[in-house]
């Protein structure tokens, strides 16, 4: 087993350093690029008031993006240090008890999951605290505290930058690798998954790590970032405008919320215990029931410290109930959280009819199986988005009423009820992490016990650990989507904030009756599905070098089938490396290049035909619509692939013919086109969201 591990950790780490050595070179790179545009653009009058210099701004956005870049780079390194290292423990405890196994698997997802959260509170809090010391906020000719976080967004892009790269490499890799895996040695040799003969199997091991625990490690490390930072500028922006005495408890809100996300997460991690008792006539729980039952005590914990955290910083004597109403917008927020679980794990989990119907398609061939998979998909975006229609309208009504008033006795607070919302949809971040990082580590624990060749009913109690992970992953993914759909709201708030103050004109709404904006729109909906094709036929390219390789291997060395020969592993981990990497460049550089270039050319365009601010509004708009459609077409990705996943393990459980039926082979096809939707380009979608939202924060100036 341990021999086997070794193998796993040494290839993650290895793809893992060069990996994370080409994005801190593009980081680097970028960070000139954005010294040099704050180097030559124009001031707020709030920043030239307070006596800031444009080299001063520029050096404070330029620290904080190279200081988010590195955060979000060490939550992914946790994410997979943590995992190489628990697996080989998992398969171990599963030749004890199933409940130990399970055990095992959360505590290391937890240990991971509370680094991370807890890296995003204190890199934010770390640098508002430098920076507010350093400009002597709130002196006599200084800085306002309310002006403070717009200073922080570098650190938001920095965070959601190295994210989108880990994302898209770390899920090239890990889907190119299965996908290559599972067409020659189960489809064409018909040996089982994570047979110790196929070459492809430690690289699809390795594939687990760098694309579900890395990547998912820094995506969320960027969602509680961006969600963290701009909830604080909305926070001070109604602070000032409301003129409340003391704005500190509405700027510092968000990192007490999360502070206590660590506490209420912890507990429901601990709440689910392990027995050491090996007699084996102890039924085999449901493990899915007891994560359910952890998730439901975190829960209940988070609203009561909700509650506590918004009377203790969100009391002011203006509004003496408003405090009430920000406790009710994180109460739908925590229940849009709840919602979104449970509407995927009702899509994805094969206990329920849609997967179940999957399955059942499969047993008439292959096309009717991905018919079946397609319009899952596509159904599933349905309930997501009324759960998130009701959620922003619920809490933006209970912002607004919340008696909070600007000086002219407009209602204002409408906003921050929804950031409110976003907040407590992320209260429970650091559990739901857990449960993301559990399926990954269960997922190896499984290979490991099939390549160790133990005893079937450890692999029983693998398999059963997998299933559920698979639902477990599709949970997450879930989860992120809705907590991205919020953020990015707040953040496209955030950037109509930002042009106002650049502008010294109001920016409060984006007429997409005017040509411009509405081809804006348009292009902000194209990057979304060349962005996803570029992701997926990435996959299919790496994927088809590693079934050239595993072929070959087949044929050139007869006696692997026969285990007279050892397959050469260490090929297939190195070519899905190397592909990997050249792949990932491509659909990210598209990223980072379409907003600003969208941004800069409107802008020019509008100085020729006499139209003020059109490069903004532009971006804007395709701010707008890049969100919607990247929030629907990462619902229908994710779901649809966790749905095909779950349908093969259905049948591989024993329903309809079970493992080498028909059945079975139209699954694995089903499978095979699922793996790049639910984790290649599923998941670098909720990134790409959220990085064009801060991207266009960091590069506002230019498109003025």
């Amino acid at each position: 087993m341990s021999e086997i591990s070794d193998a796993i950790r040494d290839g993650a780490e290895g793809f893992f350093r060069t990996q994370y050595g080409t994005i801190s070179k593009m980081a680097i790179l970028l960070a000139f690029v954005i010294l040099g545009i704050y180097l030559f653009r124009n001031t707020t009058p709030q920043q030239e008031a307070a006596g800031l210099e444009r080299s001063t701004l520029a050096f404070i956005t330029v620290i904080s993006f190279l200081l988010g870049a590195l955060c979000s780079g060490i939550a992914g390194y946790v994410g997979m240090w943590v995992s190489v290292r628990a697996n080989v423990r998992v398969s171990s405890a599963a030749r004890r008890s199933a409940r130990e196994a399970l055990q095992v698997a959360t505590r290391a997802g937890g240990f991971s999951a509370i680094i991370v959260v807890g890296m995003a509170v204190i890199g934010v809090a770390v640098l508002y605290a430098s920076f507010y010391v350093y400009l002597g906020v709130d002196k006599p000719n200084s800085m306002k505290l309310t002006e403070l976080p717009l200073l922080l967004v570098g650190y938001g892009f920095g965070a959601s930058f190295v994210a989108l790269f880990a994302q898209l490499g770390g899920g090239i890799f890990t889907k190119a690798a299965d996908v290559g895996a599972d067409l020659v040695g189960k489809v064409e040799q018909g040996i089982p998954e994570d047979d110790p003969r196929n070459p492809a199997v430690i690289a699809d091991l390795v594939g687990d790590n760098v694309g579900d625990c890395a990547a998912r490690g820094a995506d969320l490390f960027e969602s509680i970032a961006a969600e963290v930072i701009s909830a604080m500028i909305l926070g001070g922006t109604m602070a000032k405008r409301c003129k409340i005495e003391d704005p500190s408890g509405f700027i510092l809100f968000p990192l007490v919320v999360h502070s206590f996300d660590l506490i209420v997460s912890a507990c429901g991690i601990l709440s689910i215990r392990g027995t050491r008792d090996s007699s084996l006539m102890s039924p085999v729980e449901d493990p899915m029931a007891i994560l359910q039952k952890g998730y439901s005590i975190t829960i209940f914990l988070a609203v009561i410290a909700f509650a506590g955290s918004t009377r203790w910083l969100l009391y002011s004597d203006q509004a003496p109930t408003a405090w009430l109403h920000f406790a009710l917008c994180g109460l739908v927020g925590i229940i849009t959280a709840y919602l979104f679980v449970r509407i995927t794990q009702y899509y994805t989990d094969y206990k329920y009819e849609p997967v179940r119907t999957l399955a059942l398609s499969s047993c008439t061939g292959h096309g009717t199986n991905i018919i079946a998979g397609v319009s899952l998909g596509l159904e599933s975006t349905a309930l997501p988005v009324l759960v998130i229609t009701v959620a922003i309208i619920s809490a933006f009504w209970l912002g607004r009423t919340s008696g909070l008033v600007e000086s002219d006795g407009t209602p204002t607070g409408g906003l921050f009820g929804t950031a409110v919302a976003t907040m407590g949809m992320l209260s429970t971040a650091a559990y739901v992490l857990t449960m993301d990082m559990f399926g990954p580590i269960a997922d190896n624990a499984g290979g490991i016990v099939e390549m160790s060749q133990q005893p079937e009913s450890v692999r029983e109690i693998t398999d059963l650990l997998d299933a559920v992970g698979n639902t477990t992953k599709a949970t997450t993914k879930g989860f992120a989507i809705g907590s991205a759909a919020l953020a990015s709201f707040l953040l496209f708030s955030a950037y109509m904030d930002e042009v106002s103050a650049y502008a010294h004109q109001p920016l409060t709404q984006v007429d997409i009756a005017i040509p411009e904006v509405f081809l804006g729109g348009l292009l902000g909906s194209m990057l979304i599905f060349l962005f996803s094709a570029w992701a997926c036929s990435a996959v299919g390219r790496t994927a088809q070098e590693v079934v050239k390789e595993v072929r070959r291997q087949f044929i050139d060395r007869p006696g692997i089938m026969t285990y007279q020969e050892k397959p050469d592993y260490a090929r297939c981990v190195a070519i899905v490396a190397s592909a990997s990497l050249r792949e990932m460049i491509k659909p990210g550089a598209l990223a980072v290049v379409s907003p600003i270039f969208i941004g800069v050319s409107f802008k020019i365009l509008g100085q020729y035909t006499d139209q003020p601010l059109l490069g903004a509004k532009v971006v804007a708009s395709m701010l707008m619509f890049a969100t919607v459609s990247g929030i629907l077409m990462a619902l229908f990705l994710n779901t649809a692939g966790g749905a095909w996943d779950n349908a093969k393990k259905y049948i591989e459980s024993g329903a309809l013919g079970g493992k080498g039926s028909d059945a079975h082979k139209a699954a694995v096809t089903g499978d095979t086109v699922g793996d790049p939707f639910k984790d290649t380009a599923g998941p670098s979608l909720h990134v790409l969201i959220k990085m064009l939202a801060t991207i266009t924060l960091v590069m506002a100036p230019m498109f003025l």
